[in-house]
């Protein structure tokens, strides 16, 4: 089981759970292996066995959350009839580059990697697999690749049949995913293995006493793209030396973004005179708490609010909280916008191109598991504000550190920092230039994977 895989878990199904890497708690994955880096005889069957049965336990698992969780039953549905949608959709001569994502959070790192291929070479042919339905269910119809799929679970029949089915010339594991049984045989079909984006931590499992098995499986990556110099440090002091220093190819795809922003007439309407405008996306419960109090004390300023889910109970949630003084996007006209402080958010895809109206973003998830994409909202010039579960975040940290965002525990903190930034252009040119100083790495790479 990946890392992604058992924060899905804790995340997304059992929302709530403590974190088992960071507890110190693992999954023997991986084999044993030599320093040629090949598997060595001994211990590999032994570890592929308990592996494929914690695996069983995993897919029994899934199976019983699936009658009670709508995500986990669409997992199981989606990978048991993923071999189907590839016998119909795969080209029998495969030959594919296969890149698999967790989720959506991945896919929008891999993402750009998989455009300048196509645009370097149009004839390539492209698969995309995800694990979290996040991912796939959002994404499921991207013209970017030939074919998306849900990923089979990582049994070494389904991985062995996987491969024969797709026949893969190269496989790009994107930042956390580790899948043993599939690695395992694409290094035994002589499949190179890439891993882009990649970030290291000294307290993860790879690098514990008892981790050995885990880190590895680090060692049948042909090559791994990782984001910084402390994550090629870790791998180079375990004696891991395919790997180099290649930044986050997010910063491609947020500069992207910036560039191809869209206009959005009923947000110019909300807006239009106000000096003072926060941007508040992805949030959840406890950030919405705070950014209402800070709008009631403070009427004269615009939010736009754009929470993570826009399931009717949320919506319904936040109603209460601004005693429905609001309008929704989905029932916005030129007229009502103008007689509210306060513009919901209710539908996706939208939140890139709305930072651009902003004085101040505020990232959500800073009180629960961690913050959403910081990058969106730096790359327009303008000041990020999020809670204080920020540390897992390279860019958050560096953010932080340049002074182009800063973290906020508690209200009066938030009220404090946001009355300075929406007076202070200052941050935000420094946030802007730091994203445009990190991008670049997504050419490196597809250089890389052109030449192998």
């Amino acid at each position: 089981m990946t890392e992604a895989t058992i924060k899905w878990i804790c995340d997304e199904l059992i929302p709530g759970l403590p974190d088992p890497l960071e507890q110190g708690m693992c999954m023997t994955t991986g084999s044993n292996v030599n320093s040629n880096n090949s598997p060595s005889v001994g211990g590999l069957r032994t570890m592929k066995i308990l592996y494929s049965i914690g695996i069983c336990f995993y897919g029994a698992f899934i199976f019983i959350a699936s009658f009670f969780n709508e995500k986990a039953k669409l997992l199981r549905i989606g990978q048991r009839q993923a071999f189907k949608l590839l016998k119909e959709k795969a080209d029998p001569a495969g030959g594919y580059v296969w890149f698999h994502a967790a989720s959506l959070g991945e896919f929008e790192q891999g993402r750009p990697v998989m455009e300048q291929l196509k645009r370097d070479q149009p004839d390539v042919k492209i698969l995309l697999t995800f694990f979290s339905p996040s991912g796939y269910e959002i994404r499921k119809n991207y013209a970017g690749a030939d074919i998306v799929s849900y990923l089979p679970l990582d049994t070494p029949a389904n991985a062995s049949g996987f491969l024969t089915l797709v026949k893969p010339t190269k496989a790009v594991f994107i930042k956390y995913e580790f899948w043993p049984n599939y690695l395992l045989a694409l290094q035994q079909a002589a499949v190179p293995v890439f891993s882009i984006s990649a970030i290291f931590r000294q307290e993860q499992v790879f690098f514990k006493g008892y981790g050995k098995w885990y880190l590895d499986l680090l060692r049948t990556f042909s090559h791994i793209f990782v984001q910084d110099k402390v994550s090629l440090d870790l791998l180079e002091n375990h004696q891991i030396t395919k790997a180099s220093v290649c930044g986050d190819t997010r910063f491609d795809r947020v500069y992207d973004l910036f560039t191809q922003s869209r206009q959005l007439p009923l947000i110019e309407e909300f807006v239009k005179g106000s000096p003072e405008v926060i941007v508040a996306g992805s949030t959840w419960p406890k950030d919405e708490e705070l950014l209402v109090r800070y709008l009631k004390l403070h009427p004269a300023v615009k939010l736009i609010l754009v929470p993570h889910e826009v399931h009717a109970s949320h919506i319904s949630g936040i109603s209460g909280l601004l005693d429905g003084n609001f309008v929704r996007y989905s029932e916005a006209t030129n007229e009502n916008v103008k007689n509210t402080n306060c513009l919901v958010v209710d539908v996706i895809g939208i939140l890139s191109s709305i930072y651009r109206y902003a004085n101040v973003a505020y990232i959500g998830g800073g009180f629960g598991v961690g913050i959403h994409n910081t990058l969106e909202a730096a790359v327009y010039g303008i000041p990020v504000v999020f809670g204080p579960n920020y540390q897992k975040f390279r860019e958050a940290r560096e953010l932080i550190a340049v002074g182009g965002a800063f973290s906020i525990p508690e209200y009066l903190i938030l009220e404090t920092r946001i009355d300075s930034l929406l007076k202070d252009t200052k941050a935000g040119k420094i946030a802007g230039e730091y994203v445009k100083q990190n991008t670049g790495s997504t050419s490196k790479i597809c250089r890389f994977l052109i030449q192998r």
